[in-house]
């Protein structure tokens, strides 16, 4: 549950969390569905429908909250991704979202339908659509809409090869994403401000690693090692992950305006923020990410969106 000092959010809420039906996403649409009484909505993204109906029925047996729904959305097509933007949209404004989903380990690199690195289109790419074109129902929210990253320090982007042809690696391909989410964190954030709106957009580092399904799918000897380091505390559960995560979403707008624009973590005293790389604060490179993203996704009304909130800004 949110620690004892987050107050109560009078307001019922709506959050959107991409794959929520494994891994942290599902921790954290746990605590967000047992939040406050039971009081929010929590819609969770995903590939499968199957597992989207399985973890819903879950989730709602387990928090006592009925009001926890599933849009299908395979983030490795931008076709996918466009349906569920249509079916989100048709529904009441969303309070925050939680940028989350991601491919772990892979064996090889196998590009998707779009031609894409799979790990840059899913764990990056399909958000930063996925979001732009959600930004009028998160502004609509009453609550002050948030967006919050699941990212952490460090990562590079290969300008000379982001899509990873010449050199792959599902490690390196983690952590360009991770380097990609900070920047458009920030850079949303710039720009959501020059334009006067109230949006927030905050990433978050997790104290430990988490121990979530990823861990089954390693080959043994890497699965080994970490069933060692479970043992001496290296990992904490996607259950205490989503405790530990719940405030971010639910606490006041004044609050999460504070943090907006930042890395944030979390120790014993609570959210603290840390040090950015500089790569992920530079104007010029931030500039050329975003515009390079929309080129790869290649989307008319993304780029639309962009340029109103560019001009308003």
């Amino acid at each position: 549950m949110p620690r004892a000092d987050v107050a109560l959010t009078l307001t019922p809420m709506k959050f959107l969390i991409t794959g929520g039906t494994l891994g942290m996403g599902r921790g954290v649409a746990h605590a967000l569905a047992l939040a406050d009484d039971l009081r929010h909505e929590v819609v969770i993204l995903g590939s499968s429908r199957e597992r989207g109906a399985s973890a819903v029925q879950q989730l709602q047996e387990t928090t006592g909250n009925a009001k926890v729904s599933f849009v299908l959305c395979d983030l490795a097509s931008f076709r996918s991704v466009k349906a569920a933007i249509e079916a989100l949209r048709a529904e009441a404004p969303l309070d925050g979202v939680f940028v989350n989903a991601g491919l772990g380990y892979a064996p090889k690199r196998v590009a998707t339908e779009d031609g894409l690195d799979p790990h840059f289109q899913v764990n990056y790419l399909s958000h930063f659509m996925l979001v732009l074109n959600l930004l009028e129902s998160l502004t609509r929210s009453s609550s002050g809409g948030r967006v919050i990253f699941n990212t952490a320090r460090g990562g590079e982007l290969r300008w000379d090869d982001l899509q990873m042809t010449k050199k792959w690696g599902y490690e390196a391909a983690i952590w360009q994403a991770f380097a990609a989410k900070r920047m458009f964190s920030r850079r949303l954030h710039a720009l959501e401000r020059a334009a006067g709106t109230k949006l927030s957009t905050v990433g978050f580092e997790t104290p430990k690693t988490v121990w979530s399904h990823q861990i089954e799918i390693v080959p043994w000897p890497m699965r080994a090692m970490a069933t060692v380091a479970k043992w001496f505390g290296a990992f904490i559960s996607i259950e205490r992950c989503g405790e530990i995560m719940a405030p971010l979403f639910i606490e006041s707008q004044a609050e999460s305006l504070a943090k907006s624009g930042e890395l944030v973590g979390w120790s014993a005293q609570g959210f603290d923020k840390k040090d950015e790389e500089p790569g992920a604060s530079d104007e010029a490179q931030l500039i050329r990410l975003w515009d390079e993203s929309l080129r790869l996704i290649g989307d008319d009304e993304t780029t639309r969106i962009s340029e109103r909130l560019t001009r308003s800004a």
